[in-house]
Formats: structure tokens, sequence, C-alpha cells
């Protein structure tokens, strides 16, 4: 299994400036003042090795992007997304560009019907060629309305039904287990406005967890059903839009998690690895980076001996579990 997330942000895409650029290039130049480069090659070279080193932190040398939720799950003859946010439509891009791209099956697992989390799909090149399939998986009974709604006047110029793909809706059902696209998928109820969903996925001994969107409140451990639903996870994928002390007070039962609560479910559930997901669109690459570095420090306190290993998701990263 590979994860590749095309979209990473929370309730709506966040931009990136020119000023943010430009501030970028200057730490950039700042670290290399001095040196000389025969190459474009020898440049990013530095780059890396001085990432590495911890002298120029991801936030100069990337960005962790400005796309709503989407992610690829790679494994199978068939692509399998989650969420059709933005990244949706760079996955899409990505796709037709590639030369021996025919007819294609798509399976897009949604977790619910929030704006950032279909607006993509208008947008899903793919989804305008003949001979496509598209099927999308939900809990929510308004799943069909929502994907139309969204395209019909005076919303969109395009109708759903102009799309030239097969496009076909499947309700699921939370609990059950359900054999999709060489996957074993089960789907499970999660706390949000209008309620979400987040999924299991495994595969030949590997498993995925995508739960985003869903509150976990601080005294939820002895008996929470999300214990097991993560437990023993290969990746889990986290919903931390926030940090604790907002999720806590003035954000409290906005449907969204912290950092922190991330921390202890994956070292309860004994989770190998953690992905932090859905990003608070207010907070750019060096707040990013600040809240990373927060979440590890906390788990040295939390687990000091925990093998645990974090990340913080960015559109583009790749994980193959």
């Amino acid at each position: 299994m590979k994860v590749h997330f095309w979209g990473t942000r929370g309730s709506l895409p966040a931009s990136i400036t020119s000023g943010a650029v430009r501030k970028k290039i200057v730490k950039a130049l700042s670290a290399a003042r001095g040196r000389e480069f025969i190459n474009d090659a020898e440049i990013e070279q530095f780059l890396d090795e001085r990432h590495a080193a911890g002298d120029l932190p991801f936030s100069t040398v990337g960005t962790y992007g400005v796309n709503t939720s989407c992610l690829q799950i790679a494994g199978g003859n068939e692509y399998v997304l989650c969420d059709a946010g933005t990244g949706i439509r760079d996955f899409g891009d990505h796709l037709l560009r590639l030369t021996d791209a025919g007819p294609s099956t798509f399976h897009i697992f949604m977790s619910h019907l929030h704006w950032d989390h279909i607006q993509g799909f208008p947008f899903f090149g793919p989804a305008y060629r003949p001979g496509n399939r598209i099927t999308i998986y939900g809990l929510h009974k308004e799943l069909e309305k929502a994907f139309t709604g969204q395209q019909e006047y005076p919303y969109f110029p395009v109708p759903l039904k102009a799309m030239a793909a097969d496009i076909r809706f499947v309700p699921l059902e939370p609990d059950r287990e359900y054999e999709i696209a060489g996957f074993a998928v089960t789907a499970k109820t999660q706390d949000h406005p209008g309620v979400s969903y987040g999924y299991r996925f495994e595969r030949e001994g590997k498993a995925l967890v995508y739960s985003t969107d869903c509150e976990h409140k601080g005294d939820a451990f002895e008996g929470y059903a999300f214990l097991d639903f993560f437990a023993g996870a290969d990746l889990l994928v986290f919903e931390a839009q926030y940090p604790l002390l907002e999720a806590i007070s003035s954000k409290e039962n906005w449907g969204h998690s912290s950092n922190i609560m991330a921390v202890e479910f994956s070292v309860r559930a004994k989770v190998k690895r953690l992905c932090l997901f859905h990003h608070d669109p207010a907070f750019d690459d060096e707040s990013l980076d600040k809240f990373l570095n927060d979440t590890m420090r906390y788990l040295k306190i939390y687990a000091e001996s925990s093998l645990l290993r974090i990340d913080l998701a960015y559109d583009g990263l790749e994980i193959e579990l």
C-alpha cells in the first residue's frame, strides 16, 4: 500500500502569498551565502542536506500546500481515493497527463458532505472522459444529492449529468466490512456536525485508517470504540486541526480534534505511524512546522520510549506501508 496526499487542508483552501514565497527564498539564500553551485542538482542537494540536518525547516524548503482533503491509496489495479476536496483536481490532472491513461475505474470514499470535502469533484478531469467508471461511496442519505446539487444552477455551469464518465453512488453501512478494489473496508461513525465517517482499509496484512473531521473528548479512552478501530494500524491519518487549547475551549464542539489527542490515541492503540491531517487554513507553513515540533515533543513527554513515527501531511507527501 502506498498513500499519496493530494489535499491536506481543512475547512477551505489556504493560499500561499508572494510575500510568503519571497520569505522562503530569502531564508534559503541566506543559508547558502558564500556557496557556489555548478548546476541545479547541487542546489537541490544543498537544500536536502540542510533540511535533513535540521538547519533549514520544511517551511523554508517546501510548503504544506493549499488543497482541501483528498488522498489516494495505491495498491490495486483500480484507483482508490478518500474525499473529493480540491486535491482531487490535481490528482485528475496528473492522471490525464500520463500517456497510457486509458479508461479507468475510480473508487471514492466520502467521510462526509461538507463543502471542503466535495468541492473538487466538478473539476475532476477523469469525470469528463467517456469510458471511465467512478463509484462514490458514503453513508449519508444525501450523498448523490450533495454532488448533484453543487453543480446545479446557479452554483456551477456544468451539471453532473453532463459529465461523460459512468458515475454511480453506493451507500455503505457503518461497522460492516466490505471487499472493494482489493481492500477490506470498514466505516466508523464519528462525532462531527452532521456526522462523519472514518474508514479502515486492510490489504495483505497492512492497515490504514483514514479518520478526519472527528472530535474526540479528553475523557474518551476507557472502552472507547476508536481504540479498536485504530488498533495496530500501520498508518493512522488523524484529523488534528487545532492545538489542544483551542480544541477544548473556543472551538469545543466544532467537530475537530487536536494533535495531543492524536498522540495519545496512537500510543494507546499501538499505531505504528501517525500522520496529522486537515490543517487549519489559518496556519502558515511556519506555524505548521511549530505544530509538528510541539507534537513530537509531547510524544516524548507522554510516552518517551514509544517508537511512534509522526508526520504532518502536505500536498504531495507519499507514505509507503
